[in-house]
């Protein structure tokens, strides 16, 4: 390190033309410049400048010591330059997850809106409904929806989502409508990617294990076999909103609907969070549908 030292203050000397520009410069003393360049001349065994009162003046082994190490400063400024540049603009890879269907009707038209303002970035978009390890899978960003443990990963909440649990008109004609929870054991219920339902009860999350003998990890299958009448399902509001407004869905069972189920940004905790996540989860929250204004992280285990 004291080679480098010694270094930049004899190529800022020559740079600026006095001992007093560089010292100004590199924000030390005049004594402590000297003192630098009088101990690289000892270390090369040669003279490097031939000083006045009034000007200095490279000798020839001075002349060519310059030439070779202005470049390597000159380089590392370009390094510094080239990340700044980095840090500014979204580069490189960016790798994410979401849930089969929300990732593909949500998130993959606003990944590509985002790919056309940084053409430079590659994107990369896995959608499936197993919980990928974020980590250990080498993803930037997980798109997540639900009740969110503790952790030391960082989410951000993009927008509100509200489960339903549905019925068709022609499922509720044959068995009578649940209104507490304990009733679902009565009925057929329709198991999707998980084999329990989330409910609140007086504030309180609870997690009921459902039954029954149909069973697929696909939103839309579970979707087309509730309108068939085929049993109960518990469903995002993105799948059933339109249904239930015109009356092909029944809701039940609203009183117990667990009122925190958003949809979170998910990602690594880095000191210095990369320009294409930050940049990325600001563009999703500006633009998914019901995002919030404010900001809101919390660490979550995912």
């Amino acid at each position: 390190m004291q080679r480098w030292d010694r270094i930049e203050a004899f190529v800022e000397v020559v740079r600026l033309g006095t001992f007093s520009a560089a010292a100004r410069h590199l924000q030390v003393s005049n004594s402590h410049v000297s003192r630098l360049v009088g101990q690289l001349e000892n270390q090369l065994g040669t003279q490097l400048l031939y000083r006045t009162t009034r000007q200095i003046r490279l000798t020839d082994a001075g002349a060519l010591y310059y030439e070779h190490c202005r470049h390597l400063f000159d380089g590392f400024r370009e390094a510094e330059a080239a990340i700044t540049d980095f840090q500014a603009r979204p580069k490189g890879v960016l790798k994410l997850t979401a849930a089969t269907t929300f990732g593909e009707r949500f998130v993959a038209p606003l990944v590509n809106d985002f790919q056309r303002l940084h053409p430079q970035l590659e994107v990369q978009m896995h959608f499936t409904n197993r919980q990928v390890e974020l980590i250990d899978e080498g993803y930037d960003i997980a798109v997540r929806m639900g009740v969110l443990k503790d952790s030391t990963l960082i989410a951000r909440r993009l927008c509100e989502r509200r489960e339903y649990v549905v019925g068709s008109r022609s499922y509720f004609e044959q068995v009578s409508r649940p209104h507490s929870l304990a009733e679902l054991g009565n009925h057929r219920c329709l198991v999707g990617s998980r084999d329990s339902w989330l409910f609140e009860v007086e504030g309180v999350r609870r997690e009921i294990r459902v039954q029954g003998k149909w069973r697929a990890d696909s939103g839309p299958a579970l979707l087309d076999a509730a309108l068939k009448g085929l049993g109960l399902a518990q469903l995002p509001d993105y799948y059933v909103e339109e249904y239930l407004a015109s009356g092909e869905l029944i809701s039940v069972l609203d009183t117990f609907r667990h009122r925190d189920t958003a949809v979170w940004a998910v990602y690594p905790r880095h000191r210095h969070l990369s320009p294409k996540v930050r940049q990325f989860v600001d563009h999703l929250v500006a633009y998914l549908p019901g995002s919030l204004p404010k900001r809101r992280e919390v660490g979550v285990e995912v």
